[in-house]
């Protein structure tokens, strides 16, 4: 657990955010996750609503919320489309997606959710070669 407040920001940079009381971090892999981050799953850390701030842009935060998901909403800036922070709907967590931090959040993935919900293609970046750019073509 971190106590240090933490910053982010959207793709363009017209939206900023702080956080502070991070309390997990860890990756869902159910089908609303995917969808919403566009990948296998979603890296995402859970906060306190109340340690939250929006320090620029919070006009430009869109907000959709599942009209059937329990839990689930999502945010987005509306001039990139970059996902954003966005409340649960119970209004007890901060969900924080991962990609949109500015800085090292103090605490690291803990676990992995609807595994059994994992997209059937997934397989873990760790067994995937590794490149410090774009790979080399061969000729």
């Amino acid at each position: 657990m971190s106590d240090k407040k933490i910053k982010g920001s959207c793709l363009c940079g017209e939206v900023a955010y702080a956080a502070g009381s991070l309390r997990i971090f860890q990756s869902c892999h159910c089908s609303r996750c995917r969808k919403n981050s566009g990948s296998a799953y979603a890296a995402n850390l859970y906060g306190d609503p109340k340690e939250f701030t929006w320090t620029k842009g919070s006009e430009q935060v869109g907000v959709y919320v599942h009209e059937h998901a329990k839990h689930f909403s999502t945010a987005f800036c509306k001039k990139c489309g970059s996902a954003l922070p966005w409340k649960s709907k119970n209004g007890k967590v901060m969900v924080i997606p991962a990609g949109t931090l500015d800085e090292h959040p103090g605490i690291e993935p803990l676990q992995n959710l609807y595994w059994g919900s994992r997209a059937p293609w997934y397989k873990s970046a760790a067994d995937l070669p590794k490149h410090e750019g774009l790979p080399v073509k061969e000729k």
